[in-house]
């Protein structure tokens, strides 16, 4: 329990959050978003942080989760499955995808992995815009409908802290399997192929199910993100939402956070997301009311990108990194500290 006392407080804090009474209804639909994100930085996590594996393309799976959702709610479809089915089904769907495109393209490594998951980000963009009999183009498919909920009739329209707690308690669902997962034999598998391939083939690893596994699951996280992202949006939004921008940004999440971990993830998540979503707007309105022409979102970037660069050069680890990773840079400092001396 002492292990994981950081994550039980930070729920606790993110489940009595909309309690507050004098909480604006948009921070709390803020940070709803916020959660939902964090399901889709973890999935990238299991591919690029666990395995290893450089994926661009983790916004089509966003992608496909939401309008799989959208395919089997919306009204002008015979499905109409409602949300929970829709959530599994869209989840599984992202999952198979995931598989489908790590297939043929385990034996590419590096730069041509890279190019190959940014490829198919674009294609499925593409895909979504043009297949307007199915997707509705760039208008999206909508309006998504309610969750049902047996204990209570929430108002699903006007209030936010329905979407938050699914979106919390998915979080934590997330969180505790891919604990799990860490720990396990397969969890181990990943680490061992993102840190030498080779030798872990050579020590009876089959790199191509552990591989096809990290796609796979991260695939299917990605998907559960987009559902609930569509869901919460009560439309799939279109497809300049599951863009290549998109994909690199949830990347910054885990550079920013610590690559490898899971609260590394959720932090650079957080840390982020407020900063664009939160903490911009804040100080837009702060500055309007000083009557200036100035406004802080047109900076934005240019701050992000120096933070970016100086996080990158002065704490390469990330903000909370895994103990596997900070060990490996410090002892490399170490190493370097050491033949200087001796060449002195």
């Amino acid at each position: 329990m002492k292990r994981f006392r950081a994550e039980l407080v930070a729920f606790a804090v993110l489940a009595l959050l909309p309690c507050l009474p004098l909480l604006p209804s948009r921070l709390g639909g803020q940070v709803r978003d916020i959660l939902i994100f964090c399901i889709l930085a973890l999935g990238l996590n299991v591919v690029v942080g666990y395995a290893g594996l450089l994926q661009l393309g983790i916004a089509a799976f966003f992608g496909i989760g939401a309008y799989v959702t959208g395919i089997l709610t919306v009204g002008q479809f015979p499905f109409q499955t409602g949300f929970w089915p829709a959530v599994v089904l869209s989840t599984l769907g992202a999952g198979i995808a995931g598989v489908v495109l790590a297939a043929p393209t385990l034996r590419l490594r590096g730069d041509y992995l890279a190019i190959v998951t940014l490829g198919f980000g674009e294609v499925v963009k593409f895909a979504i815009k043009n297949l307007e009999n199915i997707t509705n183009g760039s208008k999206a498919l909508n309006p998504l409908p309610d969750p049902w909920l047996p204990w209570s009739a929430v108002d699903w329209s006007g209030d936010y802290r329905g979407y938050y707690y699914i979106a919390l308690v998915a979080l934590a669902g997330v969180v505790v399997l891919l604990y799990n997962i860490e720990n396990s034999r397969l969890g181990r598998e990943w680490m061992a192929i993102r840190e030498d391939e080779l030798a872990a083939t050579c020590m009876g690893i089959n790199a191509v199910k552990a591989k096809l596994s990290a796609f796979a699951l991260g695939a299917a996280l990605a998907g559960l993100a987009g559902s609930l992202y569509a869901t919460s949006l009560d439309q799939t939004g279109g497809p300049d939402s599951y863009t290549f921008n998109r994909s690199i940004t949830v990347l910054c999440f885990l550079l920013i956070g610590g690559m490898g971990n899971i609260r590394g993830a959720l932090i650079g998540t957080f840390v982020l997301m407020g900063y664009d979503n939160v903490l911009t707007p804040l100080l837009d309105e702060w500055i309007q009311r000083t009557g200036t022409k100035f406004r802080f979102s047109d900076v934005k970037l240019i701050i992000f990108g120096l933070a970016l660069i100086l996080m990158m050069r002065f704490r390469p680890e990330g903000i909370w990194p895994s103990e596997r990773m900070q060990l490996e840079l410090h002892e490399s400092d170490r190493d370097e500290d050491t033949v200087q001396i001796r060449r002195a």
